[in-house]
């Protein structure tokens, strides 16, 4: 049985209903929360759109660089590299001009091909992949169906590591391949 000073208490220890104007209040509180979750989520995107765009900056520089080295040893290579190495190699080994001409180009042509790879994987880094992803995960852009939802557990680079269709490129509704980020 409960005595009546236990009944009082247990009333006090529950408390009064809120009232419209604390609930609004309530309410208030709580969309200034969702608002400032927004607005750090505005910001941390901010910050990796600048990050991904800062490294497309620096990996094009880095290919417009490489790309000259190719430019220059496959042309400055060819012109002057050709000319002394197959005139000595026809004097001291009495090469033929012809053996000694091939094995200049093929150097040439080794030095090249080194300078164009390293252009091609420095080139890589100029297209946002990250910003893209989580772009596209957001629900923003052509590869929003290449990406998991924002609420999976799934990482996005997961996803995108996956060939979608079996490999096949993906086409924009006007038929151009759209690159998986």
């Amino acid at each position: 049985m409960d005595e009546p000073g236990e009944q009082e208490a247990q009333s006090r220890s529950a408390g009064p209903k809120p009232d419209l104007s604390e609930a609004l209040r309530e309410l208030g509180a709580t969309g200034r929360a969702g608002l400032g979750a927004a607005s750090d989520a505005a910001k941390a995107l901010r910050i990796l759109v600048s990050a991904d765009i800062s490294l497309a900056r620096s990996a094009f520089g880095r290919t417009l660089a490489f790309t000259g080295i190719a430019i220059a040893f496959g042309t400055a290579a060819w012109l002057l590299v050709v000319a002394t190495l197959t005139t000595l190699m026809q004097r001291w080994f009495a090469w033929s001009w012809a053996l000694s001409i091939g094995l200049s180009a093929l150097v040439s042509i080794a030095i090249t091909v080194y300078a164009g790879w390293q252009a091609m994987q420095y080139f890589e880094h100029t297209r946002l992949q990250a910003t893209r992803r989580q772009l596209a995960r957001l629900g923003i852009g052509e590869l929003e169906d290449l990406m998991p939802k924002p609420d999976s557990p799934v990482s996005a680079r997961e996803a995108s590591e996956k060939l979608p269709n079996g490999g096949e490129p993906i086409k924009k509704g006007l038929g151009v391949d759209v690159t998986p980020p």
